[in-house]
């Protein structure tokens, strides 16, 4: 029985995806950088005489975000490349594609597996900075109460805001890394040339505007059409937009959501129609 004589189920594809994220669970490396994030974001308060001017708080905020981003990128791509090439190593995926399920489930299974796990990470990293700026906060109020009459400056519903759209941006990468592992041969190249992704999507901005006044149509067309091919990563980084009281705009905030659920989606179905035409 084929997989396309069946309907798509969502209860296969949930199934997929919690044993993806059971496997990436115990695997050593998101034990390890979970630790590690987590104890950079605990340890952001020893590091607060290095913030060269800025305040305490702000700091805090964003030695806890350039953890969470850094780790939390290196986590995305190798666990997504890993989980996907262990299912093909270990034969896994010859058996389970060989009963009646659909390449997209299993593709969408793996990446929302993979999109929990991150999903862990990030809320555990942003609990802890919240905690801690909430803690630091307090001691700052009772030390200098008249610097706070209007009462605490960290809007910390912004601070969960940007956490969820860093989640996003991960979501965005991890979908990435399964359209190059939906074709690529090995662990390593998906893993490399992922990590040159995320480059490219931190940078693209530099090259749209560099060549944005150039007089070739040719160039700047080419140029307006791969900054529409690699989504634009900085559009995520909203943290400068909180903290010193300054408010975060909820219609940007969407407007960002739903740019990373759009290339999700895209990108998600082009690693779906690239796997079918994979021989496994």
């Amino acid at each position: 029985m084929s997989a396309l004589s069946v309907p798509f189920s969502f209860n296969r594809l949930a199934l997929i995806a919690s044993n993806t994220f059971l496997e990436a669970v115990r695997q050593k490396l998101f034990n390890f950088l979970l630790l590690l994030a987590v104890g950079l974001v605990a340890s952001a308060q020893f590091f607060r005489d290095f913030n060269f001017g800025s305040s305490e708080l702000k700091f805090i905020a964003d030695f806890g975000f350039g953890a969470l981003i850094f780790f939390g990128s290196a986590l995305t791509i190798t666990a997504t490349a890993q989980l996907f090439f262990s299912e093909i190593e270990n034969r896994t995926a010859l058996t389970l594609l060989a009963k009646p399920i659909w390449r997209a489930e299993f593709v969408f299974g793996k990446f929302l597996g993979v999109f929990s796990v991150i999903g862990v990470f990030c809320a555990l990293t942003i609990g802890l900075m919240m905690a801690l700026l909430w803690h630091r906060e307090g001691q700052l109020m009772a030390a200098n109460p008249e610097a706070f009459e209007a009462g605490r400056i960290m809007r910390y519903g912004d601070l969960f805001i940007v956490g969820v759209l860093q989640w996003l941006k991960f979501g965005v990468l991890s979908a990435i890394v399964l359209l190059i592992a939906s074709f690529s041969n090995t662990n390593l190249y998906t893993v490399v040339t992922g990590f040159f992704a995320l480059v490219i999507c931190h940078l693209q901005y530099l090259a749209r505007d560099s060549w944005s006044n150039v007089d070739s149509l040719v160039l700047r067309s080419v140029v307006r059409l791969l900054s529409f091919v690699f989504p634009n990563f900085q559009l995520f980084n909203l943290s400068d937009e909180i903290g010193q009281g300054a408010g975060l705009d909820p219609m940007l905030a969407g407007r960002v959501a739903l740019y990373a659920l759009g290339y999700i989606t895209v990108i998600g179905g082009l690693a779906v129609y690239s796997f079918r035409n994979r021989e496994i």
